[in-house]
């Protein structure tokens, strides 16, 4: 968090400064003399050792000199003397808050006990349990600070962040108006307000935070885009479509921008007007997944099936590792996207954990992920993994999704239909245990529940898209910079 603007070391003196020698100490730091200042107090320490006030002004002197240790050393030994001393409290409290160190949280608090509405220290704390991620130590410490915080948007983002976690939307709303009133031209902290104002269902609100944006020359795509679900939320889809297609003319290959197209197509039933920009995107980006997915779901609508369900073939095709659950997910991404690493990690934990079914699970996963070959031993691996995970954990949909998979790749569509069916009797939203019991039900030649699986998929990606929707939301919020702890006196 940057420096707010607060005079302390010659405040600090000031507090101090009882006695000639204290003035003489006082006088030198306000001439920036801190050697002088430096050599008064040793003088003055050799009459009066046990002299709190003057250890503390030499923990001023060293400080403005650079000599954080010495400094910290001459603070502790006045709170030794006089461990309810303020301003020794507030110089240790400073250099450890400069330092990201934790023993600040324990002096502020203790200042807090002795000065309870003091705004520095509530502000210092807030920030400090913020980096920690303790939001609802810090949302109080950050009310404590009062407008102390006002100019300083880091910190604001930090308070409004924190109170998204909390789910206190509208609060978070009204301190995301303040970074406004500090950068009104600025888009970016227009975003973030229009987003929280989305989150808490006041579209409204968040078109008239977008509009001064807008109707500038410098509106951006991004911009639209989110004034575009704002239109559509207040009810008004004329604009929404407008605005959206302004985004698309501004930025014509954001895969993003033509799903929220076909969003907007399939919630108002213009399924075919969906499709026919959903393929203008296509052609454009026909790498983008996303965009046969979308255009999958609109298929569907219309009853055109054979097309559907090449859609969402070719959307698997593209980017397979969608299949992944969410812990092959997470321990993909701490691995780089490095599946060898990632399974030579999940090996290792297997060896003192044999028989934990989601590390069984997720090593089938990443060996299925890997495009082992039926007949290898890699792949007799990842079957007999995923066997073993489900015999573990009869409920573990996601290890029965993979052993469906495998079980296709194996040329056994009846095992890999009666798979799916188990996962979707645990969890009846799992899409990828829909989409692979329709793989298989086709390769048996009963296309007669196909129809059926084929809305149901796509009601799922529909729900799915709307939990995105409101994940990328937040997301806005979440990728906010972490305030640095930099002094706040």
């Amino acid at each position: 968090m940057p420096i707010l603007a607060i005079a302390f070391c010659c405040g600090l003196a000031a507090q101090v400064a009882a006695r000639d020698q204290a003035d003489a100490i006082t006088s030198a730091l306000r001439a920036h003399d801190y050697d002088r200042a430096v050599e008064l107090t040793r003088d003055a320490l050799k009459a009066t050792p046990n002299d709190a006030q003057i250890w503390t002004l030499q923990g001023i002197a060293l400080s403005s000199k650079g000599d954080n240790a010495g400094a910290l050393a001459a603070y502790r030994r006045a709170l030794t003397l006089s461990p309810d001393y303020i301003p020794a409290l507030e110089g240790a409290a400073q250099l450890h808050y400069q330092a990201g160190s934790r023993e600040a949280v324990t002096l502020l608090t203790h200042l807090l006990r002795l000065r309870p509405d003091d705004p520095t220290s509530h502000a210092m704390l807030a920030v400090l349990e913020y980096r920690d991620g303790n939001c609802q130590a810090a949302v109080g410490h950050f009310a404590g600070a009062r407008t102390l915080l006002d100019s300083e948007l880091d910190a604001l983002h930090a308070y409004g962040t924190c109170l998204v976690r909390l789910k206190r939307l509208e609060e978070a709303a009204s301190v995301f108006q303040r970074t406004v009133a500090l950068r009104p031209d600025d888009a970016r902290e227009r975003r973030l307000l229009a987003s929280i104002q989305l989150m808490a269902s006041k579209p409204r609100d968040a078109i008239e935070t977008l509009t001064p944006i807008i109707e500038s020359r410098a509106v951006d795509a991004e911009t639209l885009e989110l004034a575009s679900s704002a239109y559509e939320e207040a009810g008004d889809t004329a604009r929404a479509v407008s605005t959206l297609r302004q985004a698309i003319l501004l930025d014509p290959r954001n895969p993003n921008l033509y799903v929220d197209f076909a969003n907007i197509a399939f919630a108002h039933q213009s399924f075919q007007v969906g499709i026919d920009v959903v393929n203008d995107g296509i052609s454009l980006q026909p790498q983008a997944a996303s965009l046969y997915l979308a255009r999958g779901v609109l298929y569907v609508q219309l009853a055109e099936y054979d097309k559907a369900e090449a859609d969402f073939e070719k959307a698997n095709e593209l980017d397979p590792s969608q299949s992944l659950s969410s812990a092959a997910q997470g321990l993909a991404a701490v691995e780089a996207n490095d599946l060898d690493r990632a399974l030579a990690t999940v090996e290792k934990r297997l060896a003192s954990k044999p028989q934990d079914p989601l590390l069984l699970y997720v090593r089938a996963d990443i060996l299925a992920q890997k495009g082992v070959e039926p007949g290898t031993p890699e792949f007799k691996t990842a079957v007999s993994s995923a066997r073993k995970a489900v015999a573990l954990k009869p409920s573990l949909a996601p290890a029965r999704g993979v052993l469906a998979k495998l079980y296709l790749q194996a040329g056994q569509p009846q095992a890999a239909i009666e798979q799916c069916r188990k996962a979707l009797e645990s969890d009846p939203n799992d899409q990828t245990s829909v989409y692979r019991l329709i793989q298989a039900l086709r390769k048996t030649g009963d296309k007669s529940e196909i129809p059926d699986l084929l809305k149901r998929l796509a009601q799922l990606r529909e729900q799915a898209a709307q939990q995105e929707r409101e994940r990328y939301r937040y997301r806005l919020v979440e990728g906010e910079k972490t305030p640095a702890p930099s002094s706040p006196r």
